[in-house]
């Protein structure tokens, strides 16, 4: 199974890009931070910021970002991770790591005015086309999110 989830926040305003047929398409960063901490025998770990590109493919959430996402929106991506490759301007062959949005959720912060209200957890799962395995890992993971939505009341990072 090809899943991941992250919360962290966003490092750019998203890059929007509109296509003739109307389609949309967000870019932007995210970091996430694991919290440095003092192990028993008195060594301090530093915390670490690991930096992920994040494509959402999906018209409606693309429209989501491009009016409330901004830099330092904390965020709940559920998504996949994809490995595309690329010729620069320069010829040279280069690769890239994405994560392929197919959820999003926007964690505590600044309530931007008109912003959606977030349907009910069942409806979203319904909504998402789960299927009774997936809406059980989920069912299993719940707590973690939720744990995660709490800490994000805590904005502790420099951007």
């Amino acid at each position: 199974m090809n899943k991941c989830i992250l919360k962290g926040n966003v490092g750019q305003d998203p890059k929007i890009t509109t296509f003739d047929n109307g389609g949309k398409v967000a870019q932007f960063s995210l970091a996430t931070t694991e919290r440095g901490y003092k192990t028993k025998d008195g060594k301090d770990i530093e915390e670490k910021t690991d930096w992920h590109n994040i494509i959402v493919r999906r018209t409606k959430l693309a429209e989501v970002c491009e009016q409330y996402v901004r830099k330092g929106t904390p965020l709940l991506i559920i998504g996949k991770l994809q490995n595309r490759s690329y010729e620069d301007s320069s010829g040279i062959k280069r690769y890239i790591t994405e994560v392929s949005v197919e959820e999003m959720e926007m964690l505590g912060g600044k309530k931007y005015e008109g912003a959606p209200a977030l349907e009910p957890e069942p409806e979203r799962q319904a909504a998402a086309g789960m299927t009774g395995e997936e809406r059980k890992i989920a069912d299993q993971y719940k707590p973690i999110l939720d744990a995660a939505a709490e800490a994000a009341a805590v904005d502790d990072l420099p951007f």
